[in-house]
């Protein structure tokens, strides 16, 4: 019960003809899409625990024109095959990364979306990323469940720790932190906790009036992550 609630894939399920990139990552299918092939520069993007990532498509395809976008599905959700865990999401994410990094000239950003946060962070602390944006993260998965479940041993419950604080003193990325002023998933104490942490210059962008879910409709959200990437 703990793994479907960490990740709650079946509602991000899409038929592997919508998608057109497959790449093999210890021997598991992952799939997605590549958006605006052939730019220089490369974006790869670490979606939430229930988000499916079809949606980015047109989005990330109009704001990010002079990006190669990548949007490849955890393995088990989407079109992916497989089963998440955290080592494997971890080595899927360095796969994606890699593919990115070896056919574009220019850096690879990554952006990574609440579980996608803890996902970015240990792709950027063991590769070259260029800028990182991480939007409503928290510094670990535990802290997180442990503040939504208090009267569950969530510590012991739950094996994959995402433990984003424990490695954020290896970043070299340049860093910019989106979060949500009424965020009831990620609570403000797992995001204060991260930045306390994070590079003295971390950017951060604070909606006051957005939810967890839907910040990204907040008319501030994609301009900042534009200027950003952009910069």
């Amino acid at each position: 019960m703990a793994r479907r609630l960490v990740y709650p894939a079946a509602g991000t399920r899409v038929p592997a003809d919508r998608t057109d990139l497959e790449l093999r990552s210890g021997g598991v299918a992952l799939r997605g899409w590549e958006v605006n092939p052939g730019r220089d520069r490369a974006l790869v993007y670490y979606g939430g625990n229930g988000e499916g990532l079809d949606w980015l498509v047109p989005e990330l395809g109009r704001r990010f024109p002079d990006h190669t976008s990548y949007l490849v599905a955890y393995r088990g959700y989407g079109a992916s095959e497989g089963r998440p865990s955290e080592p494997a999401l971890t080595s899927d994410a360095l796969a994606v990364h890699d593919h990115a990094a070896a056919r574009h000239p220019g850096p690879v950003d990554v952006v990574g979306r609440s579980l996608g946060s803890g996902v970015a962070m240990q792709v950027a602390v063991r590769r070259e990323v260029e800028r990182l944006v991480l939007v409503t993260p928290f510094d670990s998965l535990v802290a997180t469940g442990a503040d939504l479940f208090p009267r569950l041993p969530v510590r012991h419950l739950i094996r994959d720790r995402w433990d984003s604080a424990a490695v954020a003193h290896e970043l070299r990325s340049r860093v910019l932190v989106v979060r949500a002023g009424r965020d009831a998933v990620v609570r403000p104490p797992r995001t204060d906790r991260l930045l306390e942490v994070l590079p003295d210059d971390t950017a951060v962008l604070d909606l006051p009036d957005a939810e967890h879910g839907t910040l990204h409709e907040d008319p501030a959200y994609w301009p900042a992550i534009e200027d950003f990437l952009g910069a």
